[in-house]
């Protein structure tokens, strides 16, 4: 796995526009370690950071990226302390309100995945406005895993699945990848559910209960870069990672 560092930067990158990544995932991380470094509360990173998801968005969105996913809040988050999670939860408020009418005229469409109705009444309210007011846009979609945890998406796709035999709608024998797919939160995106590129920030190198059955195939690429430092130049120097893998899906490449 290629780990970007800020000083592999020398150069921009030269993207080949015909190999953008169709649907690029992003585990956003280090907003707290950001703000600590700088001698400032965690909350000031996830202030940072949301700005960072603004940019970001806009570059996706003008490289030709059909879904960009950000992983937003896990299922996991909740464990952080009540203060955060608070800030957290209103985040969305004021990023839609804010960032919306910028989506709306790039044609940016917002989607989010997730179990909603355990978020505070005010964030679903934002959410669910942000969904009707760009349900129009026919550009890329801005898909935010917001209370999202892989293992839960699978526990209750196969849930929904197990219904489904239950009530005599599916034989057991006929459950197919597609089943499967259709069944989870990225079920909505079709053809473009899983990943082609999935990026870490901050140096970790964990999937952290993020797309597990999605990603099978995606290219893995880490950076160090903290996510409120993560530009366009870091960005296409992901992409152009990217683009220099050899995808074969399992298969071999035999030469004519």
């Amino acid at each position: 796995m290629f780990k970007n560092t800020q000083d592999k930067q020398e150069a921009a990158p030269q993207l080949k526009d015909d190999n953008i990544p169709a649907h690029v995932a992003i585990i956003m991380d280090g907003n707290g370690r950001w703000a600590q470094k700088r001698h400032l509360p965690r909350i000031a990173g996830h202030k940072r950071g949301m700005e960072t998801v603004k940019t970001i968005t806009k570059v996706a969105s003008d490289l030709g990226v059909k879904v960009l996913t950000l992983y937003a809040f896990s299922t996991e988050n909740w464990k952080r302390p009540h203060d955060e999670v608070s800030y957290l939860m209103g985040l969305p408020v004021k990023f839609f309100n804010d960032f919306v009418p910028d989506l709306v005229k790039n044609n940016v469409q917002v989607r989010v995945m997730g179990v909603k109705d355990q978020l505070p009444v005010q964030t679903q309210k934002a959410v669910n406005d942000a969904i009707k007011d760009t349900a129009e846009c026919t550009g890329m979609i801005l898909n935010f895993a917001l209370n999202y945890g892989s293992r839960l998406d699978i526990r209750l796709a196969v849930q929904e699945i197990g219904r489904q035999v239950a009530n005599g709608q599916l034989d057991p024998e006929k459950i197919t990848d597609q089943t499967i797919d259709a069944n989870l939160m990225t079920g909505f995106l079709g053809d473009l559910a899983d990943p082609d590129l999935l990026i870490r920030t901050s140096g970790e190198e964990r999937i952290s209960n993020f797309l597990l059955w999605q990603i099978a195939y995606s290219e893995l690429v880490f950076t160090d870069v903290l996510w409120p430092d993560f530009d366009r130049s870091v960005f296409e120097q992901m992409i152009l990672e990217y683009q220099q893998r050899d995808r074969r899906f399992g298969g071999i490449k035999t030469s004519k």
